[in-house]
């Protein structure tokens, strides 16, 4: 096994597990450090990019990404209520006017939702 295979399976799985911890933290995004790690894997090893896309945890939070380039309105909803909850704080807590529009600003940032036909 060469050297740089060895490394991209390294990172592979500390995204992976970057990814799982996500999974529980809402601070941490899940999706993008579950695709790093498929494109590590992909990079490193076939074994490795097989046992990861056969996992329940791409399936559930990676593959609708892959595949549409955008998540179901259940997936993204729940996000955003997450998101909304942890931006409330500061909104609450800080009384500055720059880190209320900032805040602001970025609710209304949004991701492509896929339609359900």
């Amino acid at each position: 096994m060469k050297s740089l295979n060895i490394v991209f399976i390294s990172i592979g799985l500390i995204f992976m597990g970057l990814g799982i911890v996500g999974i529980i933290v809402p601070v941490l995004p899940t999706t993008p450090f579950i695709l790093i790690a498929s494109a590590c894997f992909a990079k490193g090893s076939n074994r490795f990019d097989r046992w990861l896309k056969g996992t329940s945890v791409y399936k559930n939070y990676a593959e609708d990404y892959i595949k549409d380039k955008s998540m179901t309105f259940k997936r993204k909803a729940k996000l955003m209520i997450i998101s909304d909850l942890m931006l409330a704080y500061p909104m609450i807590t800080i009384n500055k006017a720059y880190v209320r529009i900032i805040t602001v600003s970025y609710t209304h940032l949004t991701l492509p939702t896929k339609r359900i036909v």
